[in-house]
């Protein structure tokens, strides 16, 4: 297929710049490929539209202040985006300007008012146009992921416009997420999600166990080939606790619960670590769910709506069919909901079961 195939038009004025007033406030459309209906409900609707007993899957990643606004020697800006600390102390990382930094290179990381935080050093050039960089403090020492989240900023993705603030620093992550990880973008299913929200869960015998998907380049970077054949996903590490491994293995093996993938760096969590018999506890994956895949873990879908021609829609499209995903997306703009990140929700029905 082509990536023309998963274009829509979105008007601008759709893309959430900022949260909804509550973090469970969203709109919900729940859309059903077997039947082809569109419902229009919200999130707080969510525990009445699972079934009981439901095995929710979330992302517990925590989201890190990877973004680090660089002064170049000749006083020129820039900017890294680290996207995982690699063995030795250093770091993958995006940087711009890649032509003026070249591996022997060095830029100073600074605050606002233009206060020296610390050095990154470029040491080496990467595949996909990524460096691998050392992030060293005033005094010379290596930083490592907690210590450049005192200096970073929130990686909010460029459709947001304003710079990270205080709503952001609490909104642009899930209220149950882990002191680990290094995402660089918010699984945001999960941002819906209150303390109370997920009591309601569990009052319908819901069960709520994450595992954790290290958000990179492979999430949000952009299709270019023309052909959805071509495109090579960036590598993603995944980790699945040994207490869900303990409740989800069984379940997958006998389909005794229905299954929930909260977002979809779950469901390509579940779809990656499942080989039909045995559940890897750990690993990295490439994968890129699109139309013509079938689902081997979850019944359900819950995700926000993803921009025009990215693998999130082409995933979208694979649960729901081409025809249809393009149906729900064109209701959604008709009815004013709010796109991206900060946007509203859609639950899919029955995920990849279209006739």
């Amino acid at each position: 297929m082509k990536r023309a195939d998963f274009h829509f038009d979105l008007p601008p004025e759709l893309i959430a710049q900022h949260p909804a007033a509550d973090r469970d406030g969203a709109r919900l459309l729940v859309a059903d490929p077997v039947t082809r209906t569109l419902q229009h409900r919200s999130i707080r609707d969510l525990p009445g539209l699972v079934p009981e007993g439901t095995l929710c899957i979330p992302n517990d990643v925590k989201v890190r202040h990877a973004r680090l606004p660089l002064r170049r020697a000749g006083g020129g800006e820039g900017e890294a985006l680290l996207l995982r600390a690699l063995p030795g102390g250093c770091f993958e990382a995006l940087v711009r300007p890649g032509a003026r930094l070249k591996p022997g290179k060095a830029a100073q990381v600074v605050d606002a008012a233009g206060n020296v935080l610390a050095e990154v050093r470029v040491e080496e050039a990467l595949d996909e146009g990524l460096r691998r960089v050392r992030v060293l403090g005033p005094q010379g020492a290596e930083l490592d992921w907690d210590a450049v989240d005192a200096i970073g900023r929130l990686p909010l993705p460029p459709y947001i416009t304003h710079p990270a603030d205080a709503e952001d620093e609490g909104r642009y992550q899930t209220v149950f997420h882990a002191r680990e990880g290094e995402a660089v973008a918010a699984p945001t299913a999960g941002l819906h999600f209150t303390d109370g929200l997920i009591g309601a869960l569990g009052a319908r015998g819901c069960l709520w166990s994450p595992v954790r998907l290290h958000v990179g380049l492979g999430t949000f970077r952009p299709m270019t080939a023309e052909d959805l054949g071509d495109h090579v996903m960036h590598e993603e590490r995944y980790e699945i606790p040994e207490a869900t491994a303990a409740l989800l293995e069984p379940v997958l093996r006998e389909r005794s619960r229905p299954l929930l993938a909260v977002g979809t760096t779950s469901l390509r969590t579940l779809e990656a670590a499942w080989d039909g018999a045995s559940l890897r506890r750990a690993g990295s994956t490439r994968i890129f769910i699109q139309p013509g895949y079938r689902l081997r873990t979850a019944d359900q879908l819950l995700t926000n709506f993803h921009l025009p021609e990215s693998t999130l829609f082409v995933l979208v499209s694979a649960l729901l069919g081409v025809d249809f995903a393009q149906e729900a997306y064109r209701e959604a703009i008709r009815e004013r909901y709010r796109f991206f990140s900060y946007g509203d929700a859609m639950l899919i029905r029955n995920a990849g079961k279209f006739v």
